[in-house]
């Protein structure tokens, strides 16, 4: 399967596996004062909207409604990526997230997912890296 997260990568000339996986509903893009952003945090971890506003200098985060992400990203829920969207957004890494070598990420489509490297990652997406996890 080809997705736009996946061109986006070939086009980048950036080493990634693709993944098949089952899909689960969960939330994956965040509004900031009318704003949006990607918070990306590990599978195991809680973001915190406290912190994700800190870092990315807004008072107010909440998580997107679906219907604002898939416009947003041009993904349909359980598939968003940073990677290919079609909103340039900015990124927020979890810090404890980032200090692996690899991440597991969508790929711009439900159950389709690459592993990369984090560094490639941080370089294709400008990613800031800061703690954005509750606790």
């Amino acid at each position: 399967m080809s997705t736009l997260g996946i061109q986006a990568l070939r086009a980048a000339r950036v080493a990634y596996d693709v993944l098949d996986d089952r899909y689960v509903r969960m939330g994956a893009s965040l509004a900031a004062d009318d704003e949006f952003l990607f918070g990306l945090i590990g599978a195991e971890a809680h973001a915190s909207t406290r912190k994700i506003g800190r870092a990315s200098g807004h008072k107010h985060v909440e998580a997107a409604s679906p219907r604002d992400a898939q416009r947003v990203t041009g993904y349909f829920v359980g598939g968003i990526s940073p990677l290919g969207a079609r909103n340039r957004l900015a990124v927020l890494l979890d810090e404890t997230t980032a200090a692996n070598e690899h991440l597991v990420i969508n790929a711009g489509a439900r159950g389709t997912l690459v592993r990369l490297a984090t560094k490639d990652l941080i370089r294709l997406t400008d990613a800031i890296v800061a703690d954005i996890r509750v606790g």
